[in-house]
């Protein structure tokens, strides 16, 4: 029961943060900090209050490890930095246990709940951004098709030899690698269609926040400012505004940039079957 406020403070922080995602493609860092800065605060007072350490090593260990995923996430393009961010906030949070293979197993258990959903969630939220932009996504898709054709073949090829194998040697379970095979390029070619023709957007340079990811290279007097998927520093962003706002504050053209599926919604998701799993996931702790 001590942990309820800990869920209940994780749920509104998220809840926030969703909001915030929905309306403007960012989660504040304000709003992750405070999170962990709670959370620390609250397991230091259970610590103290029934003398027992353990609350606050645990949560200074979840934060440790949800830092490590975080950081791995996020460099290997899985993660934007909001999201990275919300994830070590849940850090301190998640570590529901008294020992260290308990929560080991929570945290694992959160991670592949939350890459679960949110493969289920990202790929309902591109079929809702594919059925408002049709007409768009056709045409780049097979843009991407006659693109990429090579691979498609070579993917095909290599598909057909391996099932030959598998089918060979009798392993049936084997038959999913050429499957995969197979259907990869399609899944590559229809995400890459999907961001070419659904999540490209002009925005005016007076609503670029630091951390948009440019579409496209923006030249400024000799300078270039080159798309980068860590997005726009703070000095690149002072630059565009300084060079796309007049003095009076009228904008002078707008700016081509990617944005990413609000990803806060998972976590929410992930949280509450973790909550409601728990016991279940717990049953792997044997296997540790």
């Amino acid at each position: 029961m001590e942990f309820v406020f800990l869920i209940v403070l994780a749920v509104i922080w998220v809840i926030f943060a969703i909001i915030q995602d929905f309306k403007t493609r960012e989660i504040a860092n304000w709003l992750n900090f405070s999170l962990i800065v709670f959370a620390l605060i609250y397991r230091a007072f259970l610590s103290l209050f029934f003398k027992n350490e353990s609350y606050i090593i645990q949560g200074l260990f979840g934060l440790a490890v949800f830092y490590v995923l975080a950081n791995v996430f996020y460099y290997s393009r899985l993660f934007a930095g909001g999201d990275a961010k919300l994830l070590i906030a849940l850090g301190p949070v998640l570590a529901f246990a008294d020992n260290f293979k308990e929560n080991v197993v929570l945290f694992l258990s959160f991670v592949i709940l939350l890459l679960l959903v949110g493969s289920v969630y990202g790929l309902i939220y591109s079929f809702v951004l594919v059925l408002g932009n049709r007409k768009k996504f056709l045409s780049e898709f097979k843009k991407q098709f006659k693109k990429n054709k090579r691979i498609f073949y070579i993917s095909v090829i290599i598909a057909i030899i391996l099932l030959v194998f598998v089918l060979f040697i009798n392993e049936g379970i084997l038959v999913l690698l050429p499957v995969i095979i197979f259907v990869f390029p399609w899944l590559f070619t229809y995400a890459k269609a999907v961001e070419e023709a659904c999540m490209l957007t002009y925005v005016s340079a007076d609503r670029l926040t630091i951390g948009d990811w440019l579409a496209e290279e923006i030249k400024i007097k000799g300078k270039k400012i080159k798309p980068d998927w860590q997005g726009l520093t703070e000095q690149q962003l002072k630059m565009i505004q300084k060079n796309y706002i007049n003095k009076i504050g009228k904008k002078k053209g707008k700016i081509l940039i990617k944005q990413g599926i609000p990803f806060s919604l998972a976590f929410l998701i992930a949280f509450i079957l973790l909550l409601l799993l728990r016991n279940s996931w717990l049953v792997l702790k044997e296997f540790f």
